[in-house]
């Protein structure tokens, strides 16, 4: 029964044979949950995620339907819950019950859990600062296909921390996580081209990379191609573009 509900909500949610229709899926999703189907519970959390259909808020009850798709076996929802506890969006901030959370995430195959975790892990967050830790963790989290995993632990390589500082290794982990979407990635591959370390000197792949980081909202892309613009290195002196993008 709790399948069947499942499965006809994935149908509305894709158009699948029906007419696409959220608020059906959702509802179905909601009694497939309801009945103690896990998955069930991760599409209708999913739905609470993205905010479609549904009011985006961090209630009591998307604390409880994360919880349940966990405790279901749903290791996505064990991830979510532990975004909940990191915040402390809809319950107390937590970092303990948070590590907890993404520690079973990770070891159940989620990537970004894993990264997560292992931001803690560097940070010494909750628990002992872990370099070492915290790079295995990333590691995993690249190899699973994490672009946030794969800067981070690029950047572990540029400062030498918890491993041997390797340019080389970390231009290719940054440009994985940069053609992987991460802008972080492309603000550091771009300092790398910039600098000559690890791959040779190129202020006009840097200047590509710092603009991708750009338009990807991380900052320190945006002042450090302003400051290209101020002083005319690659690119035609413009004060006004310096100045829009500081």
């Amino acid at each position: 029964y709790t399948q069947s509900c499942k499965n006809l909500g994935v149908s509305y949610y894709k158009g699948e044979g029906v007419a696409k229709d959220l608020s059906k899926a959702r509802k179905l999703f909601k009694k497939a949950c309801d009945g103690g189907d896990a998955q069930g519970c991760a599409f209708y959390e999913s739905l609470y995620k993205q905010g479609e259909e549904v009011t985006q808020d961090f209630s009591e009850e998307n604390k409880l339907l994360y919880k349940k798709a966990c405790d279901g076996g749903d290791v996505k929802g064990c991830f979510n819950l532990g975004t909940l506890y990191e915040k402390g969006e809809g319950v107390e901030k937590d970092f303990s019950k948070a590590i907890q959370l993404y520690k079973k995430a990770c070891d159940g195959g989620v990537a970004n859990g894993c990264a997560n975790l292992g931001v803690f892990y560097e940070k010494g967050i909750g628990l002992t600062q872990n370099f070492s830790k915290s790079n295995e963790l990333y590691k995993k989290a690249c190899d699973g296909g994490d672009a946030q995993g794969c800067a981070n632990i690029g950047l572990l390589y540029c400062n030498g921390k918890g491993v041997t500082q390797d340019f080389s290794k970390a231009s290719q982990l940054l440009k994985k996580a940069c053609d992987g979407g991460n802008a972080n990635g492309c603000y550091n591959l771009g300092v790398l081209y910039a600098n000559g370390e690890g791959v040779a000197k190129d202020l006009s792949k840097a200047i590509q990379l710092y603009k991708k980081a750009c338009d990807g909202d991380n900052t320190d892309g945006c002042y450090n191609l302003g400051i290209l613009y101020a002083n005319g290195e690659g690119v035609t002196k413009d004060f006004s573009k310096a100045n829009e993008l500081y």
